[in-house]
């Protein structure tokens, strides 16, 4: 031990003889002062996990008890040498540098260092993590030094002209800033430069700060385009919607039992499809009304005869998705949505800092409203990207926040301030919306000749699957009976519900598969006024049913029904299921007044004698639904800023050649739009398609375009809101005037007067007047796929 302490002093003399006293003194206090920081401050330091939130802190201490210890010992060690050297220094010149040595090598001697050089080396490993501690700490002075400036006025909040709200903002902040903890989660601290430093660089509200380092805010890359691919395994997609509820299930099953058709479909769609580059999108699909947040009423219905029309609808709008290729995330729950669009921690105040990182957003009205609660002001900027499944549509009137709330249409459903083409419905009732949609399962010629041998002319199936559906339905089902035997398949657990006739032959819910070998059976498909526009009656048309539907005496709307108050829409629903009334009609759907005995019996005879095939309109096909949404997904553009036409002056007068637009069309009362015209703009559908004409008093778009054959078509209206539209078609004006009414472009024939519409959110396809004739912008539409124009894939 003696030979090591020898060792070791006559090492360090070697040292110090290189040394000045002073420069040994500079040094000694810096590593006592660095061990005494650590000594002080180890038990504030941790290390943080890669999966840690911003609030969580491991309460580990870097090194251990082990390290403390040996930190208190280097503290004693660097006291006594201290002492010797202030004694040294008071020596003066007189002191040789050899006794200074002995003095210093004595005290070393004292100290028994045995394995403290293992120690420290031991210890310098953490020093690097130790290093950014004491950077963060600093930082932290650092910043505090900043909040007292900015206490005593160095802070000040700005009055700048271009910043107007700033000074409303910080007051907001000082009173409560503590409101939310996202503020504190972008460093907010109480202190009016931590106010502004968020104000200008989280938000926007106040000017950027001289004294702050702008050169460190990151730059965005934009995400590098990749060419989508058809898919047709749906195993990842399986995997992706997940497990837990029941619903998921469902959507699972369906999607098996579809798999070998929507893959047959993408072949097709292909292969018309080769010349076309397809952007792949980066898609977010947040199924809002199957979360727990929302209250789920759906998932514990599933297998009690619920309704199952949006289960459907979601099931299939996620495998187009994955069919066409898209990169897909899914989510079932509001910690998923967070997760996916990265929010800050909190109540949704605060937005989000980075880009959003989807092209698409896919959601209801429930996850609009979650949205809107946890993206906060960022749901402004971001909302472009959002597409909204609607089942029963939003008109232009709802939709418009002021408007709606002067005008009386604000419901607890719209006042979203979205082009309505992000609405996405589930039938085309509305051209203001766009047309999603779902599919039904289509047959292969084996089956459609299978069907129609084994049909049972005196079979019907009763559409309602609870029993509170059938109460007040005998007198009718009685008449049906003298005809035909009737097939119900009502949920019940343990006895037959009271409300089902005991003439009629329950099945008790059936899954869907049995569902499907019922209605190959059967000849009539019945339903009872509801649920309105379910996807059943398709399906039962589909296999080779006739759809028998009560009309609506008067149409039921939001106007005299419970059903649809509150829905954000005027329509008149004329029967349970328009669609089917309108756009497939007799011979597989007939639909008549179930009040009225004589002309129900008159319309059951007629379809015992009446021979249909199995039917699907192409719309509701996989094809039909991937063409759809393909077109959608590479031509529909709300984020890109559109540009006022024909131009952002008051008059609103077509500046091109030639002077008009528009040209009449032979034998008609609609005008085209000039094909010789040279200042055509781009346009998604092309202007081609259009078709200018003008309304009856009191009719709207959607009915004149469809008596003209054609189908509404919003897009066009920018084009058509000039005072050419007007003149063209021949209307005396006395004078033109721009407002804000969902009606306009109109004109008055008795008053002469013509409007045009002031505020683009407000072209409106529904909606119609007494007063006024409406401009109506029309379009053609391909066979079976009123969604698209002819040119327009």
């Amino acid at each position: 031990m003696s030979a090591v302490n020898t060792d070791y002093s006559t090492m360090v003399r070697r040292c110090l003889l290189t040394f000045k006293p002073f420069r040994i003194f500079v040094a000694g206090i810096g590593f006592f002062s660095l061990c005494f920081l650590m000594t002080s401050l180890g038990g504030q330091f941790s290390a943080k996990r890669p999966g840690d939130t911003p609030f969580t802190m491991r309460a580990e201490v870097l090194g251990g008890p082990e390290s403390r210890g040996v930190l208190r010992k280097i503290s004693d060690m660097l006291e006594v040498i201290m002492k010797r050297m202030d004694t040294l220094s008071k020596l003066g010149n007189t002191t040789t540098d050899s006794h200074r040595l002995d003095e210093l090598s004595s005290a070393l001697d004292r100290i028994q260092p045995i394995g403290l050089v293992e120690r420290i080396q031991a210890i310098a490993q953490n020093l690097s993590d130790m290093a950014v501690r004491v950077e963060q700490i600093l930082q932290r002075s650092m910043a505090t030094n900043r909040v007292k400036d900015g206490a005593t006025g160095q802070c000040e909040v700005p009055k700048d002209p271009h910043y107007p709200d700033c000074p409303s903002k910080v007051d907001w902040m000082r009173a409560r800033w503590t409101s939310d903890p996202c503020y504190a989660f972008y460093g907010v601290d109480g202190s009016d430069c931590s106010f502004l430093i968020y104000l200008s660089e989280v938000e926007w509200f106040c000017p950027p700060l001289t004294w702050r380092n702008q050169t460190t805010t990151p730059t965005h890359i934009p995400f590098p385009k990749r060419q989508a691919a058809f898919r047709s395994d749906i195993g990842a997609l399986l995997e992706q919607v997940g497990t837990g509820k029941e619903s998921l299930s469902f959507m699972k099953r369906r999607m098996r039992r579809l798999a070998a058709q929507w893959a047959s479909a993408a072949r097709r769609l292909n292969d018309r499809l080769r010349s076309q580059w397809r952007e792949q999108k980066r898609i977010l699909v947040h199924v809002g009304f199957l979360t727990e947040e929302s209250g789920d009423v759906f998932s514990p219905k599933v297998l009690k005869g619920g309704p199952l029309g949006e289960m459907v609808q979601w099931a299939d709008i996620l495998t187009a998705l994955h069919v066409l290729g898209h990169n897909l995330k899914i989510s079932v729950s509001l910690k998923e949505l967070q997760g996916f669009l990265g929010v800050p921690p909190g109540r949704g105040s605060c937005p989000l800092t980075g880009p959003l990182p989807f092209d698409l957003i896919y959601t209801d009205y429930h996850g609009l409203q979650q949205m809107r609660q946890h993206m906060g002001l960022s749901l402004r900027k971001h909302k472009c990207h959002i597409r909204v499944i609607d089942t029963f549509g939003t008109e232009p009137a709802y939709n418009h926040e002021d408007y709606a709330t002067l005008h009386g249409y604000r419901t607890n459903w719209g006042y979203w301030n979205l082009n309505c083409r992000q609405y996405m419905t589930m039938f085309p009732h509305t051209p203001d919306n766009s047309f999603m949609g779902f599919v039904a399962e289509e047959l292969n010629d084996t089956e459609r000749l299978s069907i129609q041998r084994n049909k049972v002319d005196s079979m019907a199936v009763v559409y309602g699957k609870e029993a509170s559906m059938w109460k007040g339905k005998e007198r009718f089902l009685a008449i049906l009976h003298r005809y035909m035997d009737i097939h119900g398949t009502v949920y019940y657990e343990t006895q037959r519900p009271p409300e089902v006739p005991a003439f009629v032959k329950n099945h008790g819910l059936l899954p869907q598969q049995e569902l499907q070998q019922l209605l190959r059976k059967a000849k009539l498909f019945i339903g009872f006024g509801f649920p309105y526009e379910g996807p059943a009656p398709l399906e039962a048309i589909a296999n080779g049913c006739i759809f028998l539907q009560p009309k609506f005496k008067p149409s039921h709307s939001s106007l005299n029904h419970e059903f649809f108050r509150g829905k954000p829409t005027s329509r008149q629903v004329s029967s349970q299921h328009p669609y089917a009334e309108q756009y497939i009609g007799r011979p597989h759907v007939i639909t008549v007044d179930f009040n009225n005995s004589q002309e129900f019996e008159s319309a059951i005879q007629d379809i015992m004698k009446t021979k249909v095939e199995p039917y699907l309109p192409y719309e509701y096909t996989c094809e039909g639904m991937l063409e759809r949404v393909h077109a959608y997904i590479q031509n529909q553009e709300f984020c890109a800023p559109e540009a006022p036409f024909p131009s952002a002056n008051s008059s609103s007068s077509w500046p091109g050649s030639p002077p008009n637009p528009f040209v009449l069309l032979p034998n008609s009362s609609a005008l085209a739009w000039a094909s010789n015209n040279i200042s055509t703009p781009p346009s998604w559908p092309p202007l081609s398609a259009l078709r200018l004409l003008a309304s009856l008093e009191g009719q709207s778009c959607i009915d004149a375009c469809q008596s003209a054959g054609l189908i509404c078509e919003p897009a066009f209206y920018r084009f058509i809101n000039i005072k050419e539209a007007f003149s063209g078609l021949e209307v005396q004006c006395d004078g033109v005037e721009a407002e804000i009414n969902h009606i306009f472009p109109a004109f008055s024939v008795e008053s002469s007067e013509c409007g045009l519409q002031k505020d683009p959110l407000l072209f409106s396809c529904a909606g119609a007047n007494n007063k006024y004739h409406r401009l109506c912008p029309c379009r053609d539409y391909r066979k079976g796929q009123v969604a698209l124009c002819r040119d327009c894939l």
